[in-house]
């Protein structure tokens, strides 16, 4: 594989984008968390508490998501000094391993959206059996 430093550079625009994505989904967790929190504390009600389990969940696979993308940036970054000193094999095998890197994290984008689905049916759950 001819590997230019061109080619790790595409990563970026789709890194930024993606931990943008990340971010937005975080802090609207945080929010959530809080308003729950504060409810669990006045009616110690259970399905709060299975929504506060469940958005613990979904915090840990955010957390795993910018983490592995972030990983697979500074790959990107590596890979692009070492085609510039012309070390290609080692910049092929970091590049291969930041592309396994950001899709790790985005497998983990997909289970937090799994899970955030699983959310709304704890709430559904809740109003059926009222």
């Amino acid at each position: 594989m001819n590997l230019e430093i061109s080619t790790p550079a595409l990563l970026f625009p789709a890194v930024s984008l993606l931990f943008l994505a990340y971010t937005n989904r975080f802090l609207h967790l945080a929010a959530l968390v809080r308003t729950l929190h504060r409810d669990w504390i006045e009616l110690r009600d259970e399905a709060l508490r299975a929504q506060i389990d469940n958005l613990r969940k979904r915090l840990v696979l955010i957390r795993w998501m910018q983490l592995m993308g972030a990983a697979s940036l500074l790959l990107c970054v590596l890979t692009m000094v070492t085609v510039a000193f012309e070390f290609t094999g080692v910049g092929n095998v970091l590049f291969v391993i930041a592309l396994v890197l950001m899709g790790v994290s985005l497998v983990c984008l997909l289970f937090e959206i799994w899970c955030s689905g699983g959310a709304l049916q704890i709430l559904l759950k809740r109003v059926e059996e009222e």
